[in-house]
């Protein structure tokens, strides 16, 4: 099937369903999103679209990401993740199993899993103050021409990963109004780089 949003392709997907996928340290990865999503920065606009995702590395380039379409939920269960198998920007491609499908947003994940074997957790929010503070600041930033969801963003993404020789950080994505993501080797860094970048832009 082809996984779309307004209207374009955005990668070729493969999906099995299945019983929710046991990951360690979901329960972890879970309360950070609840928590993400009472500070706004995981939710759904006035309009019904979705935003914002989170996932954890399961083993090699596998990850365990928040389905499609469960933006709107305050409070995610084991039956709202997907186990990303593969996520081949080259193919555009990604394969997957579990209850729900997987984020739309599934290469922009695998990019840094695929860049940094470090990183075992990428947290996906949406802020116009923390965008546009990221942006004033010239963060480590993707080129305005890859939009969400594509092989463009993946290698992008890739590319600020491998430049910053870290297994951890913030990138804002500008062809994705709004949308930034930070990585890191466990759950608890990488929340704590959302809230550094809270903390920054919102004093």
């Amino acid at each position: 099937m082809n996984m779309t949003s307004e209207g374009y392709v955005k990668f070729s997907a493969e999906h099995t369903m299945s019983a929710p996928i046991e990951v360690p340290y979901w329960p972890e990865l879970n309360e950070a999103r609840t928590r993400l999503c009472q500070q706004g920065l995981v939710g759904v606009y006035p309009n019904g679209v979705g935003f914002g995702n989170v996932s954890i590395r399961f083993s090699g380039d596998a990850f365990l990401i928040s389905g499609t379409a469960t933006g709107a939920l305050p409070v995610l269960g084991p039956e709202n993740y997907c186990l990303v198998q593969t996520c081949d920007p080259e193919q555009n491609r990604v394969v997957s199993t579990g209850p729900v499908l997987p984020s739309s947003e599934s290469m922009t994940h695998g990019a840094v899993y695929r860049s940094c074997p470090g990183a075992n957790c990428v947290l996906h929010i949406h802020s116009r103050t923390i965008f546009d503070g990221m942006v004033r600041h010239r963060c480590p930033a993707t080129m305005e021409s890859a939009a969400y969801g594509t092989p463009e963003i993946a290698t992008s993404i890739e590319k600020r990963v491998l430049e910053s020789g870290s297994d951890e950080g913030g990138i804002v994505l500008l062809g994705h109004d709004e949308g930034v993501i930070t990585y890191g080797p466990s759950v608890k860094r990488a929340f704590i780089l959302v809230q550094e970048l809270y903390n920054r832009y919102f004093d």
